[in-house]
Formats: C-alpha cells, sequence, structure tokens
C-alpha cells in the first residue's frame, strides 16, 4: 500500500537520473551497485538488487526471482561492471519471498556461493518442501483467509490456483542460517545484519554505518509499506512485530535507504517516522470501523477502509489484494487487542472482533 509522496509508478531514483525499475547497474555509493531485475505479472515491476564489491569477490543482498528474463539481465548487468556469476561469494538475502530467495539459492546451488537467510523462516521453507512433496492439500493461505472472515475470496484463489508444486531447487535451504544480529565483514566493509521481523519473522535489514547506507529489503520501502500478515505459517502480532522492528532501525543513525522496490531515498529516520504515523492512523481508522460495526471479522473492517494512495474502495480491488487487505486488516486488530483496545473470539466463520 502505497502511504505517500511520489508514487512507486513514476519515482526517479537518484543514482541513475530515471525511473528506478530502468535496467542497469547504478552505482550508489563506491563499491555499490543497485541492479534492478523485473517482477513479470507483479505491480511492483521490479526488485533491486545490490551489489557489494570486495577483493575476494561479490556479495549480494538479495537475488531476484528465478525466471530466464531475471537471470540474463542479472547476468548482463553484472558483465557491465566487469564480474560474473562465479564472482558471487555469498548473498545475503533480506528475507524468504520468491523475489528475494529464489534467485539467490539457485545461483549459490550453481556456483558455490554461500546463503544467508534468517532462521525464522525456517517454518515458510519447510511448508514449502511439504507442498513439493504433495503433503499439503490446499493453499495454507486460504486458512489464514478463512480467521479473516474472507471465505468467498479463499474460494476464488483456490479456483484459480493452476495446481503447480514449489520447485524444490528454487527453494533450497540456506548454507547459514542466521539467528539474532550479528555482522558480515565484506573486504573492507561491516555489515550488520539486524533482525527486524514483521513482514515476514526471518527479516533482516543489512546496514553499513560507515558508508551510512541500510539495505531495507521490504522493510523499510519509500513509497509503499510492505504487506503484513500475508505470512504462512501465521505468527502472532506481525503488526506489532513490524512496528517494533521499524522502532529498532529508528535507533540505528539516520542511513541512506537502498529498498527493494523503488528509488534510493535519503533518510531512514523520515520515513520510519511515516510508516510508524501511517499504521497508527489504520490502527484509528480501523478502530473506528469496530465501534460503528459491533462485532465483526476483518473483513467487514477492510470494507470500510480506503486502499492504495488513491483510497480505492475494497471492492474495486482484484481478488488478490482483497485477500492481503482482509489478511493486514486482521494485523490491525490483532494489534488492536494486544493492545486492550478490542476483543477477539473465535468463531467457524472468522474471528470476531469488536470494540472495548
Amino acid at each position: 500500500m502505497t502511504t505517500g509522496g511520489i508514487a512507486t509508478g513514476y519515482a526517479v531514483s537518484p543514482d541513475s537520473g530515471r525511473y528506478w525499475a530502468d535496467e542497469g547497474a547504478w552505482q550508489v555509493a563506491d563499491g555499490i551497485h543497485r541492479i534492478p531485475l523485473p517482477l513479470p505479472m507483479d505491480g511492483l515491476k521490479a526488485i533491486n538488487v545490490y551489489v557489494v564489491e570486495a577483493d575476494d569477490g561479490l556479495t549480494l543482498i538479495d537475488g531476484g526471482w528465478s525466471i530466464p528474463v531475471a537471470r540474463e539481465l542479472l547476468d548482463k548487468s553484472l558483465r557491465s561492471i566487469g564480474s560474473g556469476f562465479g564472482d558471487i561469494k555469498q548473498f545475503l538475502v533480506t528475507h524468504v519471498h520468491r523475489d528475494h530467495f529464489t534467485m539467490a539459492t539457485v545461483l549459490g546451488q550453481e556456483f558455490g556461493a554461500q546463503v544467508a537467510l534468517g532462521v525464522d523462516e525456517k517454518p515458510a521453507l519447510e511448508l514449502l518442501h511439504r507442498a513439493a512433496r504433495a503433503e499439503i492439500g490446499e493453499s495454507p493461505f486460504l486458512a489464514v483467509l478463512r480467521t479473516a472472515g474472507a471465505e468467498e475470496i479463499a474460494e476464488l484463489w483456490a479456483a484459480g490456483h493452476d495446481g503447480a508444486l514449489p520447485d524444490v531447487v528454487d527453494w533450497a535451504f540456506p548454507d547459514l542460517w542466521l539467528e539474532g544480529d550479528r555482522s558480515f565483514e565484506v573486504g573492507r566493509r561491516t555489515i550488520d545484519a539486524v533482525h527486524t521481523p514483521g513482514h515476514t519473522p526471518g527479516h533482516y535489514v543489512y546496514a553499513d554505518k560507515v558508508e551510512g547506507v541500510l539495505f531495507a529489503g521490504d522493510h523499510v520501502l519509500p513509497t509503499i509499506t510492505p504487506s503484513i500478515g500475508f505470512t504462512v505459517p501465521a505468527v502472532e502480532q506481525p503488526l506489532g512485530q513490524f512496528m517494533a522492528s521499524l522502532a529498532k532501525v529508528r535507533t540505528l543513525p539516520d542511513l541512506r535507504i537502498l529498498p527493494a522496490h523503488g528509488p534510493v531515498a535519503p533518510s531512514s529516520y523520515a520515513r520510519v517516522d511515516e510508516l510508524l504515523a501511517h499504521h497508527e492512523t489504520r490502527l484509528d481508522q480501523s478502530l473506528a470501523s469496530l465501534r460503528a460495526r459491533g462485532e465483526v471479522t476483518s473483513i467487514v473492517v477492510a470494507r470500510d477502509l480506503g486502499w492504495t494512495r488513491h483510497e480505492h474502495a475494497f471492492e474495486d480491488l482484484d481478488v488478490f489484494s482483497q485477500g492481503m487487505a482482509a489478511m493486514e486488516t486482521k494485523a490491525h486488530l490483532d494489534l488492536l487487542v494486544a493492545r486492550g483496545q478490542a476483543t477477539e473470539t473465535d468463531h467457524p466463520d472468522g474471528v470476531i472482533y469488536a470494540a472495548c
């Protein structure tokens, strides 16, 4: 969801002076390049993969989505700065979503590069491996949708599923599980891996404090806020975790944001403050809906809210976005319950919420 400022679809990045998703290897700092890779059939258009150069090889922050067009462009972009896949020493992956993880794990297996991922992503990977072995009858997201009162959307999602099983080559387990906060020595640099759960349980950002940059993954995005609650297995308080992780990033120095999606941005402090304010506003709106509606499921509240920067009505969203909106609204209502401003009751039609 957009939260103000320039729309992602039109944003120019200062490192290139062009639309942020335009192909190239754009230098963002000495020895650091941003390479946008395409995301077909995705409203985000591209993911930024960051290349950090050192005498003993390359470190890539995220890998992109393992599809031929992205692999070809990554190869071309690396060659434009005098490197290739064989020069990659390690991938520091921000989180397990396919546009960040799958190219990293495929190239890591082929070229012997180490792949690092947060250990709290392990349950999601294990679930994908169970799905690949056909041990799961339906998408686990459907059960999450039903807890939001979104049975009709769950049925549409199920009907639209093509039945293809995950490819375990794309979802191989990493070489290194990250636990807590730690540091990596990358040539002359020290890159701090900072655990920032919320968007996913094992999300990490990577900070080079000397260079003054934050490889922010999907945690701090300059023009949108990441989906919250769109995670299986489901976790408790994803929004509470996300906001606590934003506050954690606020304790770091004010850093230039190198996001996974969108243009390079000047201030982590400014954007963190905007994101926290945005979610407080959404919490207020959700509570107001509960007070007006009485005892309702998350999808009822979601229908009362505006979506995207244009405040579109829920009914005007596509069915996938409606599902994400229902789950994100549930995350806001769960936080209201944790704050003592609402109650919840389990029900076969979904969790029922009411204002205190």
